[in-house]
């Protein structure tokens, strides 16, 4: 299998990932969920997905749609589109399925998941994390991640635009 092929079979539309999930079921395989706008992939975001990653066997993340971005963000996010940013979260090794949800929040895709472990960042806590109830309450946990100082897509940008 070719690169592109590869990457491209860990982008996932919600009906192949239900199916792929009760494959990964059947398997007794753990699965991990994690989600964001992911816009521009840093430091702090690789470690968190590494984290993640650790907590299962399979990680899904679930990934915001440019038109989710812009609501959530405001007009000028994201800075790269979500072709590139699936392409990005596909190419790294510990990442076993990327899914968009167009939504503004990841409640319907965390119930298609259901995931043993779901996973947001430091910025959070358990009564804001969506679908942390829902995953609890299936025998699951919530895990809260710390972040990595001084890395932040916002950061980024005003840095940038101070160029």
């Amino acid at each position: 299998m070719h690169k592109q092929e590869w990457i491209q079979h860990r982008i996932f539309s919600k009906d192949a990932l239900l199916k792929q999930r009760n494959v990964w079921e059947s398997l007794g395989k753990k699965v991990v969920f994690t989600n964001g706008c992911f816009d521009i992939l840093h430091h702090g975001h690789l470690d968190l997905i590494a984290q993640a990653a650790d907590m299962g066997n399979v990680l899904v993340v679930g990934l915001n749609t440019d038109a989710s971005v812009k609501r959530l963000k405001g007009p000028d996010r994201p800075i790269n589109t979500e072709a590139d940013r699936l392409f990005q979260m596909a190419s790294l090794l510990c990442v076993d399925a990327v899914c968009l949800f167009d939504e503004d929040t990841p409640k319907d895709l965390i119930e298609l998941v259901r995931p043993h472990v779901l996973v947001k960042g430091g910025d959070y806590n358990i009564d804001t994390i969506v679908g942390a109830d829902y995953v609890q309450a299936h025998g699951g946990r919530v895990e809260i991640i710390p972040f990595v100082q001084g890395y932040s897509t916002s950061s980024l940008i005003d840095t940038i635009k101070k160029l």
